[in-house]
């Protein structure tokens, strides 16, 4: 990991829990705009790492991300995990307008239905768990299936056809290079299972997200049958494997703080905003996501970066700046500024944002009303963390009560 001349070899996989890269760390610290090297894609690339760059990197138009489309870029899986049509890789205005009818549907009315969904779903799901006696498996008996079950009632997707969409997106998502032609089959068969239930909810709207995207309108403008169908199958994939993790990691988390712990038992209406610190604090990928490219010479923090270069930000580091955020490295549960950027920033905000957190909020609180004396059933060193994906998360959180 040590630097050649001017360019760094970031394989970017550390996975030591939740302890920040030291990598990351000293590229924020040494070299806040530096040369990188990654384990995918043709040449190099430029990492952004300070808080004001990345926010200028992803607001500043100077900078594509639809301009990536087609190009090899540096990047840490074989194969793009982006889709060329899909609002991630557009640009404004095309991605402006979609995003505003999309934000429609996660208007606060839409999301209070879905948190009445979320916590009978979670009641569900730790009244099983409860059944069942200690010890249990946080993973396997919350984390894991309440997103996916969550994605599935907010979107109305019978039960019966969820286990072969999820087949679908863990096929999408798959990157063994023997994978492709499967990847494709799946891709075509749930595109053409979402054309066909959006079609049927534009034509008979019930009170589900489709439906509210359907018929979400900014003056005349709706979403058109195949942008609608895409992004169907979007909030699908990305609804289920993040906050998955992230429930995961909050609950590691707080099992191992036991002061911060008991001061949320207490004071359960703290939560909210301890959870706006727990994501900004908690590294919960590695490296780098989609990148973009520069469209013409843009200096940052004193680096030129060249027309056509390809550029790509670190939120993970944005998020521990100490030229923005006082004691970075210390988790503060009363912490209330500045917002941090683990949903990303700018035009490519994550759009499900609201819903994620809605999740995250419910599956704690619940948690930790209902299991007042919830603790981890082995020391956290023995805890195992998964070590072969972009993601950080605990591979099982035994827990007893």
């Amino acid at each position: 990991m040590e630097p050649g001349p001017n360019v760094w070899n970031c394989p970017f996989d550390y996975a030591e829990a939740l302890e920040f890269d030291p990598t990351l760390k000293r590229l924020l610290t040494e070299e806040p705009v530096a040369r990188i090297r990654l384990p995918y894609g043709e040449g190099e690339a430029w990492l952004v790492t300070r808080y004001e760059d990345v926010r200028t990197v992803t607001t500043d138009r100077r900078f594509s991300r639809h301009a990536v489309i087609g190009r090899d870029f540096p990047r840490m899986t074989p194969e793009p995990i982006v889709q060329d049509e899909a609002i991630n890789v557009m640009d404004p205005p095309a991605s402006s307008r979609l995003r505003s009818l999309v934000s429609k549907a996660f208007a606060p009315r839409h999301v209070e239905r879905m948190r009445t969904r979320t916590q009978h779903v979670v009641d569900e799901l730790l009244d099983r768990m409860a059944e069942q006696g200690p010890p249990g498996d946080l993973m396997e008996n919350l984390a894991n299936p309440l997103p996916l079950t969550t994605i599935c009632e907010v979107l109305d997707i019978p039960e019966a056809d969820r286990a072969q969409l999820r087949g679908h997106a863990r096929t999408m998502m798959n990157i063994s290079p023997d994978n492709r032609d499967n990847a494709v089959r799946a891709k075509a068969d749930m595109r053409a299972y979402f054309a066909e239930l959006t079609a049927h909810r534009r034509a008979h709207p019930g009170d589900d997200l489709i439906s509210a995207l359907a018929t979400a309108r900014d003056g005349d403008e709706i979403l058109d049958e195949r942008e609608l169908t895409v992004m169907a199958m979007v909030l699908l994939i990305t609804g289920q494997d993040t906050t998955t993790y992230e429930i995961g990691n909050l609950s590691y988390t707080l099992l191992t703080r036991p002061e911060d712990l008991a001061m949320l038992r207490s004071r359960p209406e703290r939560l909210p905003q301890a959870l706006e610190e727990m994501l900004r604090f908690i590294p919960f990928r590695k490296g780098v996501g989609i990148p973009r490219v520069a469209l013409e010479d843009v200096e940052l923090s004193g680096v030129r970066i060249r027309e056509g270069d390809i550029v790509h930000v670190s939120y993970l580091t944005a998020n521990r700046d100490p030229r923005k955020f006082d004691r970075p490295d210390e988790l503060d549960l009363s912490r209330e500024k500045p917002p941090h950027m683990t949903f990303g920033w700018g035009g490519h905000h994550c759009l499900g944002a609201p819903l994620a957190f809605v999740e995250m909020e419910v599956a704690l609180g619940t948690l930790l009303d209902r299991f007042p004396e919830l603790k981890l059933a082995k020391p956290a060193e023995e805890v195992r963390w998964n070590e072969t994906s972009i993601w950080r998360y605990p591979q099982a959180l035994p827990v007893v009560w």
